[in-house]
């Protein structure tokens, strides 16, 4: 790759300092001029003039401007005529085999002309159009559009609920993160908003692992707390019925923590391999989703309240609910529905509440309708021990057709069955059942393994491996390039962290990455295989072909979503933000409800301060990101992927600007 070069303006023009010289020199050409003028242009009379006689005709004069501009148009037509002519003849002439070497360097050259209308738009608009965005409020420092625009908690994208046109700086006291992995066990305290109180009253096993210690928030791993975690996933081994707590054996890899307090059960089973993705609701204060990102693990907003979440049917292997805060008996089951729909055959449903455990007649009426609502949707009872009860969903459709008339909810019919809805209402009916990807977790490829997928594998998808395969090597250059760029070597002036020196290596702190278009997940698993201590959020967006349901089978975690719309999470989310193609994907809706700015600044609101931007698109596309990365205030470099390559790299990287205290 090359870094590209500055454009510039070089010559200029050279002025004799001896007017005599310049004198003499111009009655010289003057001569030898008015010697030759006649032979070398035969209509010179038109332009010439004798200062003796026809300077005082005004006659003449009329008569050779009437002539010259005669003759102007004569030649404009001609012009135009032989252009047109020769056109034609081009047309006519080009062969079949020639015309696709053509088309491509007629689109080379139109990029090209886009390019230079792009820079010189900016030029001569000036600095009013690419005026730089003002800052936020304070009050937006953990502003989450779609979500807190009402005391509801369902999501509200609508007028009123859009995101905001200004660039959300971090709180006064903002740090950048520790590296990983002592970002897990320690945060900083003014990172995130919670107060101490919310800290010292919270109530879970997970919530009760948070330590105040001066201006940080401590998860110790040493504690008798994190004992308790580590016995009460054991618990959970054993209920199932694995051995040495040995989940990926059992077919376990994703989870699903519905209300996952800050992420201490997630962040426990890493060691074992199982990847856990934490949702709850907004909060506005003491946000579990914001901890656990923080923390640098796998979160986003989301909740059971009216719509289905966006995730494809059949996508978990576990779901686990620890307190949750979700009353699974209300609105006739139908919350329970949705735990159905995405957790994969044979897959697991833990709950652990003291409704499980019910005394009064009360409680025992509400736990009777979970028990026998269960069991009419064709989950087994695996165990239950002091307040925690274990379901296994059935691995045979038929067990649905061979209910009693009445019982339980219908399976969803062919022509109602969407695998990807997206904020979908919550429907009353099994979804899945119908779908290719029904297999039983014990019958998927183990983890690592169940990344690569074989030939039958890719069948389900309509994919074939040699597309795969060479698919997954051009990612694995990528990381290897991406990697080398990730350094503010590339920037000569790299924004220093406000009243720190100069960062020491590493550079690249990358944890929580985001890629906004995953295809099939190629990013994530090249990121993997090089052993990058990172965790992808993998995006479908609605625009494209929707690849989610494989990149959820592969082992990954991911969402769909509209990038006309704003992310469900918080300001200061992630390290890297990917972007492959995603701006052509975008701007080629007929209909697009955004603009390219709307999405870079909601990209800015992603990022965390020093973040890095990776986007990989045409050239004529990445150029207008380039123009209204000024507006942004981000560092960026564009870069050439290869000579004969129609696509171009941006690489941005965000400053650490504060706000002024106080």
């Amino acid at each position: 790759m090359s870094m590209p070069l500055q454009r510039g303006v070089s010559g200029g023009v050279r002025v004799s300092d001896s007017s005599d010289d310049l004198r003499d020199s111009q009655m010289k050409d003057k001569s030898e001029k008015e010697g030759h003028l006649t032979l070398r242009f035969p209509f010179a009379f038109l332009f010439t003039s004798n200062s003796n006689t026809q300077s005082t005709d005004p006659y003449n004069a009329r008569t050779r401007h009437r002539l010259m501009l005669l003759f102007l148009k004569i030649s404009l037509v001609l012009i135009v005529v032989l252009a047109l002519a020769g056109s034609f003849w081009w047309t006519i002439s080009i062969s079949t085999t020639s015309r696709g070497h053509v088309y491509h360097n007629y689109r080379r050259l139109q990029e090209q002309l886009v390019s230079d209308l792009l820079d010189i738009g900016e030029i001569s608009a000036g600095p009013t159009r690419w005026k730089e965005l003002e800052y936020c409020s304070v009050d937006s420092e953990n502003y989450v559009p779609c979500f807190n625009v009402s005391e509801s908690l369902d999501r509200f994208c609508g007028p009123g609920g859009s995101r905001q046109e200004c660039l959300v700086l971090p709180p006064v006291d903002y740090k950048v993160p520790l590296r990983w992995p002592t970002g897990k066990d320690v945060i900083w305290y003014h990172n995130v908003k919670i107060t101490a109180d919310e800290v010292l009253t919270s109530g879970s096993i997970n919530k009760r692992m948070m330590m105040m210690d001066d201006d940080q928030i401590s998860f110790r791993s040493a504690s008798p707390m994190f004992d308790e975690v580590e016995d009460y996933s054991h618990q959970i081994a054993q209920m199932i019925g694995i051995k040495n707590d040995n989940f990926i054996e059992a077919g376990v890899r994703t989870i699903l923590d519905i209300g996952c307090g800050y992420g201490s059960f997630g962040a426990h089973l890493l060691s074992k391999q199982l990847l856990t993705m934490c949702i709850a609701n907004y909060e506005a204060s003491g946000s579990q989703v914001q901890l656990t990102l923080e923390r640098g693990l796998p979160a986003m907003i989301a909740s059971f309240v009216s719509t289905q979440l966006p995730y494809p049917s059949l996508s978990f292997d576990m779901l686990h609910c620890s307190t949750c805060g979700i009353d699974w008996d209300q609105k006739d089951g139908l919350l329970l529905v949705e735990v159905d729909r995405v957790l994969k055959p044979g897959g697991y449903f833990v709950w652990t509440s003291p409704l499980t455990n019910a005394r009064n007649k009360e409680d025992i009426k509400r736990w009777n309708f979970v028990h026998d609502f269960a069991d009419s949707i064709c989950w087994t009872l695996l165990s239950q021990q002091d307040k925690t009860v274990v379901w296994k969903k059935t691995v045979k459709t038929k067990c649905y057709s061979s209910r009693k008339p009445g019982v339980g909810p219908s399976v969803c019919s062919k022509g109602h069955e969407v695998e990807s809805p997206y904020y979908r209402p919550l429907q009353m009916w099994l979804g899945g059942t119908r779908s290719r990807r029904w297999i039983p977790i014990e019958g998927r490829t183990r983890w690592p393994n169940r990344s690569n997928m074989n030939k039958t594998e890719l069948s389900l998808y309509g994919l074939h491996p040699e597309e795969v395969g060479e698919d997954a090597a051009n990612w694995k250059a990528n990381v290897r390039d991406y990697w080398s760029l990730l350094s503010p070597l590339i920037f000569s002036d790299h924004p220093k962290r406000p009243g720190d020196e100069d960062p020491s290596p590493p550079y690249n702190m990358l944890r929580n990455v985001l890629d906004m278009n995953a295809q099939y997940g190629g990013l994530n698993a090249a990121l993997l295989e090089a052993k990058k201590s990172v965790w992808v959020m993998n995006v479908a967006p609605t625009a494209g072909p929707n690849h989610l349901p494989m990149i959820l089978d592969r082992g990954f975690v991911g969402v769909l979503h509209d990038w006309c719309e704003a992310f469900p999470t918080y300001p200061r989310t992630y390290d890297l933000v990917h972007a492959d193609n995603l701006l052509s994907l975008q701007m080629s809706q007929r209909k697009s409800s955004c603009s390219l700015l709307q999405i870079l600044t909601e990209v800015d609101r992603l990022l965390r301060p020093e973040g890095w931007v990776i986007i990989r698109d045409t050239v004529q596309l990445v150029e207008a990101a380039r123009a209204l990365t000024t507006q942004l205030k981000w560092e960026a470099r564009v870069i050439e992927v290869e000579s004969s390559s129609d696509q171009r790299l941006l690489i941005c990287q965000k400053p650490f600007t504060k706000r002024q205290s106080i």
